[in-house]
């Protein structure tokens, strides 16, 4: 799964798709607020916003994003904006 993850912005909308649907089954098959990290996930803007709807629909928040080198400006915008964002450099 980090490789379908790690891939870059021009992947094709299937394999997006594919990543978005195995994730989906995790979050959905784990315990309420049972806690979890994950690395390199979201990796777009698309996936940053599906997750959060998938949040609100269980009634969770994020604690914390942290971003590194490689994140995108968009991402680092957008939890930044949402008062989320821990860089590490």
């Amino acid at each position: 799964m980090r490789q379908e993850i790690s891939r870059p912005a021009a992947s094709s909308a299937k394999s997006e798709k594919a990543l978005l649907a195995a994730l989906r089954r995790w979050f959905w098959m784990r315990k309420p607020d049972a806690g979890f990290v994950l690395t390199d996930f979201p990796a777009t803007l698309l996936q940053a916003m599906v997750f959060d709807e998938w949040l609100d629909a269980r009634n969770e928040a994020l604690d914390a994003v942290f971003v590194g080198r490689n994140t995108s400006t968009e991402l680092i915008e957008y939890y930044r904006n949402h008062g989320l964002l821990s860089e590490v450099f």
